[in-house]
């Protein structure tokens, strides 16, 4: 499954559509987001169906990343049932994202 990218507009109705969603609170020029990028994109492919994986551009979606209280990115914040169920900071490995799911 292709990564999601979540907007204001689609946000509610992925978390509604899918029991658990990871997300991904990133921006361009932010290189440690670079960095874990290839990370969810790897989750996101091999998490097919049981999980939905989507990312939230701060700059763009500024809205989204003030309502779930993200101050630093890379954020990734896992959605269980449409309530906030684990929260990392930074980059992390794979692993520990797993572990989060």
């Amino acid at each position: 499954m292709a990564v999601i990218t979540l907007t204001d507009e689609n946000f509610e109705q992925v978390l509604s559509e899918n029991k658990t969603v990871l997300v991904d609170f990133w921006a361009s020029w932010c290189a440690p987001c670079r960095m874990l990028s290839p990370v969810i994109d790897q989750l996101a492919e091999e998490q097919t169906g049981d999980v939905a994986v989507g990312k939230v551009n701060v700059d763009e979606q500024s809205g989204l990343a003030s309502r779930f209280g993200v101050m630093s990115i890379p954020t990734v914040v896992v959605f269980q049932n449409g309530e906030e169920a684990a929260r990392s900071v930074g980059v992390v490995p794979k692993e520990q994202l797993l572990s989060m799911l």
